[in-house]
């Protein structure tokens, strides 16, 4: 790689500030730089680098170098300023210069047990306290940047900041936290209850931490910018920030700026631009003949708009020979074959549509920081190695045995099973005899009726009469496939499928314009059972956290946890009686419609009775009953036992 070099001035001076061959200095030449340097540094004197920001109007690099070996004690460190003057790019310039040297300082300190490595971040000595604000440290030769903070849980759990800004993108979160902390015990304190729960949200924390420093890159400029023409007057709304970026997008475009302006006014310039055939031509657009011509930059409608550009990624990587594209081409000899190229991928002159996007892309993914490893890194590895790995298709490997923690619980069927929940109809098939089921079976094929065809007459064999007059609510004696049977197995099954869908969904979308009434509850009601669960599922978490720690000084905390768990099965209860009121008031109301109706028309109204009662919500907390009737028995079973040992 070709070492940098760039335009700079130094004490009012103009010359050339580059590296020696070997790199092991810096030196400064003054123009016409073809004798000796006036300035030389050597790099293992070098303390230290800064450079202005990108949006400083100069760009300066300064070096910083270490008092000589025969300084008295407390010698100041020497500063050596140099701005680029380059009338192209010398933003491009000092970036060069500085990456390099940020490198090679870094590489030539790495094994040195002389230099320290403080975790942070290096401070400006003393005596850059005079400096230009605008000076800021380019690189830190001297130590490694301190990890982000979102790779730490102990900051993220510690950040109040971030958990005020998480929640207040959050609605339901928030809702959560204010609803559990309402309801802690007193002698939690609050930053107890806030590090317990936050410890079980980290993963939320690090997406929002992650989410809140993303920065927007750069973008097609271009094609954002949209001049109009009212009441006969051209307006173009443009901010420093758009024309920066064009100018670093389109070498070109800032090659004539620099040749026209101020022989031209700012304004002008871009009023023509954007009116010009060449800004057509780099958005993209179609150039016809009848479009405005300009005679400042119809000039440049055939030049290269790659002038002057350099990638930061392939400047200090190679590319690997499988993905070196123009190598291939090379390779090739220039012998194509094969079928023609479709008439969208021929290139036209009037149409640079896939051309300029391509161009355009290869800029700015230039300047991106690469997230795959250098391949030249010496790890021993050979130069496609890495290559070969990113283009391995995973997907054919199979499924990875996942690792998994395994969490062993005594007698785990006391926790997930329901063994007093039997139903009637189970205990109904437990004190049946199997021989005595088998018999009637069989006793029932053997009397099934000839359809006259040396088949069976299914209908009448399972008692299915279409000619009966008979009532179907009349009580007769219910055999399988009866109509009384069927009718249950039917109400069996929609019953179930309802329950579970309003168990699925009903229960979760409350709030929103699918189901705010879950299984007929009233809309406020049902908004206070998600409050209420939501609350009780984190006591949950906080109490199996308590137990299954073992730790002996969380005696105390896990009995107000136990203590929270009973007051949430309290406020289920009272979320029952309140439901059911509700409904005894609608019944009452519906009868009295009924009855005012019937007086006014001598009519009956087919009564249906109300849901969303007791009932109702009980169905909708029972998996979480079962969750606090578990805990707690298994508390109060370990808290006599230690009772019983002690």
């Amino acid at each position: 790689m070709a070492i940098p070099r760039g335009r700079t001035t130094y004490k009012k001076k103009d010359g050339m500030l580059t590296l020696t061959d070997d790199r092991n200095a810096l030196i400064w030449t003054p123009m016409p730089a073809t004798g000796p340097p006036t300035v030389s540094l050597a790099l293992e004197n070098i303390m230290n680098l800064q450079q202005t920001p990108d949006g400083a109007p100069k760009v300066i690099l300064r070096v910083i170098e270490k008092p000589k070996a025969t300084a008295a004690e407390g010698t100041a460190p020497s500063q050596f300023l140099f701005q680029f003057t380059s009338p192209s790019d010398a933003r491009s310039e000092a970036n060069a210069i500085r990456d390099l040297l940020s490198q090679l300082l870094a590489a030539a300190r790495e094994n040195d047990p002389n230099v320290p490595k403080p975790a942070g971040n290096g401070q400006p000595g003393a005596d850059g306290a005079g400096a230009s604000a605008a000076m800021s440290f380019a690189s830190t030769v001297n130590a490694k940047a301190a990890p982000p903070k979102w790779f730490d849980d102990n900051l993220l759990k510690t950040d109040t900041e971030l958990q005020q800004s998480l929640m207040q993108k959050d609605e339901g979160l928030a809702r959560t936290y204010s609803d559990a902390l309402a309801l802690k015990p007193d002698s939690i304190s609050e930053a107890a209850f806030g590090a317990q729960f936050w410890s079980t949200r980290v993963g939320l924390l690090r997406a929002h931490a992650i989410d809140l420093n993303q920065k927007k890159g750069a973008y097609n400029v271009l094609s954002t910018i949209k001049p109009r023409t009212e009441d006969g007057q051209f307006k173009l709304s443009i901010s420093s920030e758009q024309i920066s970026m064009i100018l670093q997008q389109h070498p070109l475009l800032r090659r004539i700026y620099n040749e026209n302006v101020p022989k031209l006014s700012e304004s002008d310039f871009w009023s023509r631009f954007f009116l010009s055939k060449l800004s057509k031509k780099l958005r993209g657009e179609r150039v016809t003949e009848n479009d405005n011509a300009d005679v400042v930059f119809d000039r440049y409608l055939d030049a290269d708009n790659s002038f002057s550009f350099a990638s930061k990624i392939t400047a200090t990587q190679k590319v690997p020979h499988i993905i070196d594209l123009e190598a291939n081409e090379e390779n090739q000899g220039g012998f194509k074959s094969g079928n023609r190229k479709d008439v969208e991928m021929r290139p036209r002159g009037n149409v640079p549509i896939i051309r300029t996007l391509n161009s355009l892309s290869e800029k700015i993914m230039a300047n991106v920081a690469p997230s795959d490893p250098d391949p030249s890194a010496p790890d021993g590895l050979g130069d496609d190695t890495h290559t070969f790995d990113e283009l391995t298709l995973r997907d054919l490997r199979g499924d990875v045995e996942a690792s998994r923690i395994v969490l062993n619980v005594k007698e785990q069927n006391k926790f997930f099973s329901n063994q007093d929940g039997q139903s009637e109809e189970a205990k109904m098939y437990e004190q049946q005899v199997p021989s005595e089921v088998l018999f009637e079976v069989q006793a029932d094929l053997e009397t099934l009726d000839d359809d006259g065809s040396g088949g069976i007459d299914l209908r009448r064999g399972i008692g299915v009469d279409d000619d009966s007059d008979s009532d179907p609510d009349t009580k007769k004696a219910r055999h399988v496939g009866s109509r009384a049977a069927r009718k249950q197995a039917q109400d069996q099954i929609l019953s179930g499928m309802r329950k579970k869908r309003s168990e699925t969904h009903g229960i979760f979308n409350v709030g929103t314009d699918e189901d705010p009434s879950p299984m007929g509850i009233p809309p406020d009601i049902a908004q206070r059972c998600v409050l209420t669960n939501a609350t009780t599922t984190e006591f949950l978490k906080q109490f199996w956290s308590a137990f299954l720690s073992g730790d002996p000084a969380r005696v105390q905390e896990l009995a107000y946890y136990a203590e929270s768990l009973r007051r949430s099965s309290e406020r289920i209860d009272v979320l029952t009686a309140e439901a059911e009121k509700v409904r005894q008031q609608v019944i009452i109301e519906r009868k009295r419609e009924i009855k005012e109706h019937y007086e006014r028309t001598r009519k009956k109204l087919r009564w249906l009775p109300p849901k969303g009662g007791k009932d109702s919500v009980q169905a909708l907390f029972e998996g979480t009953r079962t969750a606090l009737d578990s805990a707690l028995e298994l508390y109060v079973s370990a808290l006599g036992e230690a009772k019983n040992k002690g």
